[in-house]
Protein backbone atom coordinates (compact mmCIF):
# COMPACT_ATOMS: atom_id res chain seq x y z
CA UNK A 1 0.00 0.00 0.00
CA UNK A 2 2.84 2.65 -0.93
CA UNK A 3 1.95 6.20 -1.05
CA UNK A 4 4.90 7.22 -2.61
CA UNK A 5 6.23 5.44 -5.71
CA UNK A 6 8.67 2.43 -4.56
CA UNK A 7 12.33 4.06 -5.94
CA UNK A 8 11.47 6.98 -3.55
CA UNK A 9 11.01 4.56 -0.54
CA UNK A 10 13.81 3.89 1.81
CA UNK A 11 15.09 0.25 2.87
CA UNK A 12 12.85 0.56 5.79
CA UNK A 13 9.62 0.96 4.03
CA UNK A 14 10.44 -1.52 1.40
CA UNK A 15 11.36 -3.82 3.91
CA UNK A 16 9.04 -6.16 5.71
CA UNK A 17 10.63 -7.31 8.73
CA UNK A 18 9.73 -6.70 12.26
CA UNK A 19 11.64 -6.94 15.37
CA UNK A 20 8.69 -8.03 18.03
CA UNK A 21 11.00 -7.72 20.70
CA UNK A 22 11.43 -4.16 20.83
CA UNK A 23 8.41 -3.22 19.17
CA UNK A 24 5.62 -1.48 21.13
CA UNK A 25 2.02 -1.01 19.82
CA UNK A 26 0.93 2.73 20.17
CA UNK A 27 -2.69 3.73 20.31
CA UNK A 28 -3.31 7.25 19.88
CA UNK A 29 -6.66 9.17 20.86
CA UNK A 30 -8.83 6.25 20.17
CA UNK A 31 -11.29 7.21 22.97
CA UNK A 32 -14.61 7.21 24.02
CA UNK A 33 -15.19 4.68 26.74
CA UNK A 34 -18.67 3.33 26.50
CA UNK A 35 -19.80 5.58 23.85
CA UNK A 36 -18.55 4.19 21.12
CA UNK A 37 -16.20 5.38 18.38
CA UNK A 38 -16.85 8.70 16.69
CA UNK A 39 -19.42 8.42 13.97
CA UNK A 40 -18.03 7.08 10.41
CA UNK A 41 -14.81 6.04 12.36
CA UNK A 42 -16.38 2.44 13.31
CA UNK A 43 -14.15 0.45 10.84
CA UNK A 44 -10.71 2.18 12.12
CA UNK A 45 -12.32 1.48 15.40
CA UNK A 46 -12.50 -2.00 14.73
CA UNK A 47 -8.80 -2.82 12.91
CA UNK A 48 -7.42 -0.50 16.09
CA UNK A 49 -9.01 -2.99 18.80
CA UNK A 50 -7.79 -6.69 16.40
CA UNK A 51 -4.51 -5.06 16.61
CA UNK A 52 -4.49 -4.43 20.27
CA UNK A 53 -5.96 -7.98 21.09
CA UNK A 54 -3.18 -9.45 19.18
CA UNK A 55 -0.34 -7.29 20.02
CA UNK A 56 -1.29 -8.63 23.72
CA UNK A 57 -1.45 -12.08 22.80
CA UNK A 58 2.22 -11.78 20.87
CA UNK A 59 3.48 -10.09 24.50
CA UNK A 60 4.22 -6.79 23.10
CA UNK A 61 3.50 -3.67 24.97
CA UNK A 62 0.14 -2.09 24.38
CA UNK A 63 0.57 1.74 24.91
CA UNK A 64 -2.30 4.22 24.39
CA UNK A 65 -2.28 8.12 24.80
CA UNK A 66 -5.60 9.71 25.84
CA UNK A 67 -6.07 13.37 25.80
CA UNK A 68 -6.87 14.46 29.14
CA UNK A 69 -7.66 18.28 29.06
CA UNK A 70 -8.54 20.77 31.81
CA UNK A 71 -11.37 22.46 31.05
CA UNK A 72 -10.97 26.33 30.99
CA UNK A 73 -7.40 25.52 31.25
CA UNK A 74 -6.02 23.91 27.88
CA UNK A 75 -5.67 26.37 24.74
CA UNK A 76 -6.40 23.36 22.39
CA UNK A 77 -9.98 23.69 23.33
CA UNK A 78 -10.18 26.98 21.96
CA UNK A 79 -9.61 25.69 18.82
CA UNK A 80 -11.62 22.60 19.07
CA UNK A 81 -13.88 22.94 21.98
CA UNK A 82 -14.24 20.73 25.19
CA UNK A 83 -13.40 17.12 23.97
CA UNK A 84 -11.08 14.59 25.79
CA UNK A 85 -11.42 16.28 29.15
CA UNK A 86 -9.69 14.55 32.20
CA UNK A 87 -11.78 11.97 34.12
CA UNK A 88 -14.82 11.65 31.59
CA UNK A 89 -15.97 9.13 29.46
CA UNK A 90 -14.94 11.11 26.48
CA UNK A 91 -11.00 10.72 28.01
CA UNK A 92 -11.31 6.82 28.35
CA UNK A 93 -9.97 4.51 25.47
CA UNK A 94 -12.65 2.63 24.46
CA UNK A 95 -14.47 0.00 26.18
CA UNK A 96 -13.98 -2.54 23.72
CA UNK A 97 -10.02 -2.46 24.01
CA UNK A 98 -10.37 -3.60 27.57
CA UNK A 99 -7.61 -2.46 28.76
CA UNK A 100 -5.22 -4.57 31.13
CA UNK A 101 -2.97 -4.26 33.52
CA UNK A 102 -0.29 -4.75 31.70
CA UNK A 103 -1.25 -1.76 29.44
CA UNK A 104 -0.19 1.81 29.92
CA UNK A 105 -1.79 4.87 30.03
CA UNK A 106 0.04 8.27 28.83
CA UNK A 107 -2.49 10.74 29.46
CA UNK A 108 -1.35 13.97 27.18
CA UNK A 109 -2.46 17.35 27.05
CA UNK A 110 -1.22 18.43 23.50
CA UNK A 111 -1.67 16.91 20.22
CA UNK A 112 1.83 15.69 20.25
CA UNK A 113 2.04 12.11 22.80
CA UNK A 114 5.50 12.82 23.66
CA UNK A 115 5.27 16.53 24.16
CA UNK A 116 5.60 16.59 28.08
CA UNK A 117 4.80 12.92 28.80
CA UNK A 118 6.78 10.13 30.03
CA UNK A 119 5.81 8.52 26.66
CA UNK A 120 9.81 8.43 25.73
CA UNK A 121 10.70 7.41 28.87
CA UNK A 122 8.41 4.64 29.16
CA UNK A 123 9.52 3.23 25.46
CA UNK A 124 12.86 3.38 26.40
CA UNK A 125 12.92 1.44 29.74
CA UNK A 126 10.84 -0.92 27.92
CA UNK A 127 13.95 -1.30 25.38
CA UNK A 128 11.33 -0.36 22.16
CA UNK A 129 12.64 1.14 19.45
CA UNK A 130 9.58 0.55 17.01
CA UNK A 131 6.34 1.63 17.21
CA UNK A 132 3.43 0.12 15.61
CA UNK A 133 1.22 3.45 15.42
CA UNK A 134 -2.39 4.03 14.71
CA UNK A 135 -5.49 6.37 16.10
CA UNK A 136 -7.20 9.85 15.11
CA UNK A 137 -6.88 12.02 14.09
CA UNK A 138 -4.69 10.73 11.18
CA UNK A 139 -3.98 14.67 10.55
CA UNK A 140 -3.18 16.16 14.00
CA UNK A 141 -2.42 13.46 16.90
CA UNK A 142 -1.25 10.88 14.81
CA UNK A 143 0.98 13.42 12.35
CA UNK A 144 2.35 15.14 15.88
CA UNK A 145 2.70 12.02 17.90
CA UNK A 146 4.92 10.28 14.74
CA UNK A 147 6.67 13.40 14.05
CA UNK A 148 8.08 13.24 17.47
CA UNK A 149 8.83 9.70 17.41
CA UNK A 150 10.74 10.17 13.69
CA UNK A 151 12.34 13.29 15.67
CA UNK A 152 13.80 10.81 18.70
CA UNK A 153 14.65 8.22 16.55
CA UNK A 154 11.89 5.43 16.65
CA UNK A 155 10.89 3.43 13.75
CA UNK A 156 7.07 3.48 12.77
CA UNK A 157 4.76 1.78 11.35
CA UNK A 158 1.85 2.43 10.30
CA UNK A 159 -1.64 0.44 9.57
CA UNK A 160 -3.56 2.59 7.46
CA UNK A 161 -7.32 1.42 8.08
CA UNK A 162 -7.02 1.62 12.11
CA UNK A 163 -6.49 5.90 11.24
CA UNK A 164 -8.91 7.94 10.78
CA UNK A 165 -9.17 11.38 10.07
CA UNK A 166 -12.37 13.34 10.69
CA UNK A 167 -11.58 17.18 11.65
CA UNK A 168 -8.94 18.66 8.76
CA UNK A 169 -7.23 17.34 5.64
CA UNK A 170 -7.65 13.94 3.80
CA UNK A 171 -6.52 10.25 5.11
CA UNK A 172 -4.51 10.11 1.80
CA UNK A 173 -2.69 13.42 2.43
CA UNK A 174 -1.28 12.09 6.15
CA UNK A 175 -0.74 8.70 4.56
CA UNK A 176 1.50 10.17 2.27
CA UNK A 177 2.98 13.17 4.86
CA UNK A 178 3.96 10.32 7.27
CA UNK A 179 5.67 7.92 4.72
CA UNK A 180 8.09 11.36 3.20
CA UNK A 181 8.74 12.96 5.98
CA UNK A 182 8.91 10.40 9.06
CA UNK A 183 10.22 7.09 7.02
CA UNK A 184 6.37 5.31 8.02
CA UNK A 185 6.13 2.09 6.63
CA UNK A 186 2.30 2.38 5.85
CA UNK A 187 0.48 -0.91 5.72
CA UNK A 188 -2.96 -2.48 6.38
CA UNK A 189 -4.47 -3.89 9.38
CA UNK A 190 -4.07 -7.44 8.37
CA UNK A 191 -0.65 -6.93 7.76
CA UNK A 192 0.06 -6.12 10.95
CA UNK A 193 -1.93 -9.18 12.39
CA UNK A 194 -0.13 -11.63 10.26
CA UNK A 195 2.97 -10.18 11.83
CA UNK A 196 1.85 -10.47 14.92
CA UNK A 197 1.19 -14.17 14.38
CA UNK A 198 3.91 -14.78 13.05
CA UNK A 199 2.67 -15.12 9.77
Amino acid sequence: MPYIPEAQQTPWQQSSNVNLSSCAVLVIDILGGTSGPTPGLESMAENAVKIVKAARAAHLPVLFTNDAHIEGVDRELELWGNHGVRNTDAAQPLAEFDVQESDFIIPKRRYDGFFQTDLDLTLRELGVDTLIAFGCDTNICVLQTLASAYFLGYKTIVPADACGTFLIGTQEQGLEYFTRCYDSRVVETQTILDVLAGN
